[in-house]
């Protein structure tokens, strides 16, 4: 029986954590170290998530020689305008004023390293926010505290009442990590998976 190498996955997050775990496969956490706010903000959306996704996963790559480390990012977009983590109650609030009565789009690129191996794969969802009134929005956003989540909601809690449609083919993308890519890429990388 051949042993696999170590499974890492490049984020401390609580969301990408839980999602990975549901795979039944050993694995540990390692903070990626890149630092998101200065990494270059070239290229739409979707090739910003791409490239930070690879960045994670390379970097703890190199730090763990060995490793299959598996890196993912996430990035809201307006329009072409990204939306970060809000950080406050105030800037959630600013952020659910302009996304509610329109679509917006969620770019979630998983990556996956295991020395010179790199695979990358890109999920968009696109998102349809209802009409909020502004006590609603308030409201949301004191009840669920989203000041963690790009686009302020959490759509795996009370957000998902926050929309009247979503378009897109991984339901898990939207927290933020694609299981349904995540799966085949490690595959490819030897697990075995059902």
């Amino acid at each position: 029986m051949t042993t696999l190498p170590l499974l890492v996955l490049a984020s401390t997050s609580p969301y990408r954590r839980e999602l990975l775990s549901r795979l039944g496969l050993p694995f540990h956490c390692e903070a990626p170290g890149v630092d998101e706010e200065r990494f270059p903000h070239r290229g739409s959306p979707e090739v910003r998530a791409s490239a930070l996704a690879l960045a994670k996963a390379r970097a703890v790559a190199a730090r763990l020689p060995g490793a299959v480390v598996v890196g993912s990012d996430q990035v809201c977009a307006l329009d072409d305008e990204v939306l970060g983590k809000p950080g406050t109650v105030e800037a959630a609030c600013v952020q659910l004023r302009r996304l509610q009565g329109r679509s917006h789009r969620l770019a979630t690129a998983v990556a996956v390293v295991h020395g010179t191996r790199e695979r990358t794969v890109l999920d968009v969802t696109r998102l349809h926010m209802r009409a909020l009134e502004d006590d609603a929005i308030r409201r949301y956003v004191e009840a669920d505290r989203p000041l963690d989540c790009a686009g302020s909601y959490r759509i795996e809690a009370l957000g998902i009442s926050l929309f009247d449609g979503i378009e897109g083919s991984d339901q898990t993308a939207i927290v933020g990590l694609p299981l349904l890519a995540t799966c085949a890429m490690l595959r490819e990388f030897g697990y075995r998976l059902p």
